[in-house]
C-alpha cells in the first residue's frame, strides 16, 4: 500500500509541521495529522496526545481547512493503543496526583470539542486507546484487513477511557463481546457492523481517502463547523432541550453568508462559492 508520505496525490501539499511525536502536512483544505512512532506502532504516550491537540488548535486556527485526516506513520499500525514498553515515558495508565489531568482525557475532549470533520485513515491496526481514536473520529476509511478491537481485559484492565466512544460507534453485543474477550475484529467485519465507513484493499486506501474528503471540502464549511458543534450539544441534552436548541441554531444558519450563498446558487442552478461566513 501507499505510505502516509503518498496520501492525497489529487490535494497541493505543503511542507511539514512538527508537533513532538506527531507531524502534519496540510493538502489544500485537508490537515493530515500523522503519529509518528513506527518503531513503538504509533503507541500513545502524552507526547503523541499534546501533538495530536496541538495540530487540531493549528487546524481550526487557519480558517482555510476544511477537514482533518488523522493516520499513523509506516503501514504496520495506525495506532496500537497506550505504550506499555518498559522505558515508555508518559504512559495514559499512569495519574499524577498535582495534576490529574490525564493526557488521553485530554485528547478525546479535545476532539470531541473539534468543529472540523476528522476522518480516521486507519493503515494498520488500531488497538485499545488506537480504536478509541478511530471511534473518536467523525468518519473512517480502514485497509480491511486492519484489526480493530481493546485488547484491555487480557491484562486486567478494561477500556474505560473510551467507553463514550465505544458506546456511540459500536453496536452493543459487539461491543461487549470485544471488551469481555479482548478479541480484534477485522475492519472488514467493522464495515458491516457500520463501525468504519469504508473497509478497501491496502492500495485503494488513499483513493478512497480523496473520494470521500472531495466529498466534504466541495461542502459548506460554515454549515458543517456549526453542525458538528450543535451535534456536540444535542448529545447531552434531553430531547426536549435538543429540540429547543436546534430551532435556534436552525435560524442562526439560515443567517450565515454561506447558507445565503447555497440558496442563491440552488435557486441559479449553479455551483456555490463558500466563503466559511
Amino acid at each position: 500500500m501507499g505510505s502516509s508520505e503518498q496520501v492525497g496525490g489529487s490535494f497541493e501539499q505543503t511542507d511539514e509541521t512538527h508537533y513532538g511525536a506527531v507531524r502534519t502536512r496540510r493538502r489544500g483544505h485537508v490537515l493530515e495529522i500523522t503519529i509518528d512512532r513506527p518503531e513503538r506502532r504509533n503507541a500513545m504516550n502524552a507526547d503523541v496526545s499534546t501533538g495530536i491537540g496541538q495540530a487540531l488548535d493549528a487546524a481550526e486556527a487557519t480558517g482555510d481547512v476544511r477537514a482533518v485526516v488523522l493516520t499513523g506513520a509506516g503501514d504496520r499500525a495506525f495506532c496500537a493503543g497506550g505504550d506499555m514498553q518498559a522505558d515508555a515515558s508518559g504512559t495514559p495508565f499512569t495519574m499524577n496526583e498535582a495534576d490529574p489531568r490525564n493526557h488521553v482525557a485530554t485528547l478525546f475532549r479535545r476532539m470531541e470539542a473539534c468543529r472540523l470533520p476528522i476522518i480516521a485513515r486507519v493503515n494498520g491496526h488500531a488497538l485499545a486507546g488506537g480504536f478509541g481514536l478511530v471511534c473518536a473520529c467523525d468518519l473512517v476509511v480502514a485497509r480491511e484487513d486492519a484489526l480493530l478491537g481493546v485488547s484491555e481485559v487480557k491484562i486486567g484492565l478494561f477500556p474505560m477511557m473510551i467507553l463514550p466512544f465505544l458506546l456511540r460507534t459500536v453496536p452493543v453485543r459487539t461491543m461487549m463481546e470485544m471488551c469481555l474477550t479482548g478479541e480484534p475484529i477485522t475492519a472488514a467485519e467493522a464495515a458491516r457492523d457500520r463501525i468504519v465507513n469504508y473497509a478497501v484493499p491496502a492500495d485503494q486506501l488513499d483513493a478512497k481517502l480523496d473520494w470521500l474528503l472531495g466529498r466534504i471540502v466541495d461542502k459548506s464549511p460554515t454549515g458543517i463547523r456549526l453542525g458538528k458543534q450543535a451535534l456536540g450539544r444535542v448529545r447531552e441534552m434531553t430531547t426536549s432541550n435538543a429540540i429547543e436548541y436546534a430551532q435556534f441554531m436552525l435560524a442562526n444558519l439560515a443567517r450565515t453568508a454561506d447558507a445565503k450563498e447555497g440558496f442563491a446558487a440552488f435557486l441559479a442552478k449553479r455551483p456555490p462559492e463558500w466563503t466559511g461566513n
